[in-house]
């Protein structure tokens, strides 16, 4: 550590406020982070933007100080690490995924729990290594930890709830790599040709009904899956007359309003929420999960079993920037992933 700068650059924030506003993220010069026994420092060479972000930084009441670094998609090098961090070695290229406990990835260095690391893939950049650790790791977290698929559901439906973003477009080949049907849903020509590239048998349009549309191409009977990647409070009656019997369903966004859950019962519906951060919340003791699914993602994509999602690069890291990111963020015009590079 001693030969690290005691301090760094850093976006962050003070006051919750919207995103025009010239105070909702602002340039800084903050302390380099601490690291504790279990954690790696690591310099950030990229980061990725992600709805969480928009919606940690969203208007509230409440303030900061010292100032709140956002970020939770990061890839860079090792620096320095903890007496107890024995899985990563200074000088090891990593991506991983942030805690939202703790100083995010929009900084020159993060501290970070040992767990929450994966191998960069040697093939891939920084940038887009970067815009892959959340994105990929909640799909994976959602298949096979929630939605329990694997090879077995072979030739089985799957129906993906806005598909052309990040997670969309990274679930999209996941399910053809366990041979599902996967039928995604965008609404625009340029999200329904990017869902497509990506992966998905069939495009439906989110702004019609979905019904007639599954059944127009012989899903009249239903989908075996549905990965919700937006508000389930809209989609609610469909999302229960569209799920077969015995079915099961994944939401990784909070509803806006109470649903009823009483149809779920008739069908024997399994219903489940995916959140990535719950193993690093609660400290679970399978919390180890998280980094074996990061090793596993990185395999995937050395051997080109994903394709990066990565649509658009800003540099270098800086408060404009970023706002300029979570705008796209919040108009929801942005197809794939983001990512910023370099200070």
């Amino acid at each position: 550590m001693a030969s690290l700068p005691k301090t760094m650059k850093a976006v962050g924030l003070y006051k919750y406020l919207p995103i025009d506003d010239p105070e909702s993220l602002l340039d800084l010069e903050v302390s380099v982070p601490t690291v504790t026994d279990t954690d790696v420092l690591v310099e950030i060479k990229a980061t990725a933007v992600n709805p969480i972000d928009a919606k940690q930084r969203a208007p509230k009441p409440n303030t900061e100080n010292p100032p709140r670094i956002l970020g939770v998609d990061g890839a860079g090098i090792v620096v320095a690490k903890g007496a107890k961090a024995n899985l990563w070695n200074v000088g090891d290229e990593v991506f991983f995924t942030g805690d939202l406990r703790r100083t995010g990835t929009n900084a020159q260095y993060c501290a970070v729990d040992q767990y929450l690391v994966g191998k960069k893939p040697k093939n891939w950049t920084f940038e887009q290594a970067a815009s892959m650790a959340v994105i990929a790791l909640t799909t994976f977290e959602s298949f096979y930890d929630r939605l329990l698929l694997s090879e077995k559901d072979k030739g089985k439906s799957l129906l993906i709830i806005n598909s052309a973003g990040g997670v969309g477009s990274v679930a999209t080949q996941v399910g053809k790599n366990l041979g599902l049907k996967v039928i995604g849903t965008a609404s625009r020509p340029e999200t329904q040709a990017f869902t497509r590239e990506y992966g998905a048998d069939i495009v439906l349009n989110h702004r019609q009904d979905l019904i007639p549309q599954l059944e127009a191409n012989g899903f009249g009977a239903g989908v075996d899956f549905i990965l919700v990647n937006f508000d389930a409070a809209p989609y609610w009656d469909t999302l229960m007359k569209a799920i077969k019997p015995q079915g099961r369903i994944c939401l990784i966004v909070d509803t806006s309003a109470l649903v009823d859950l009483r149809p779920l019962k008739d069908k024997s519906v399994t219903l489940v929420s995916e959140m990535m951060f719950t193993r690093v919340k609660y400290q679970t003791e399978d919390r180890v999960r998280h980094y074996e699914l990061l090793q596993e993602i990185s395999k995937w994509l050395e051997e080109g079993k994903l394709k990066c999602t990565l649509t658009q690069t800003l540099s270098p890291i800086n408060a404009a920037n970023l706002k300029k990111a979570h705008k796209l963020l919040e108009d929801k015009t942005l197809i794939g992933k983001l990512a910023l590079t370099g200070f």
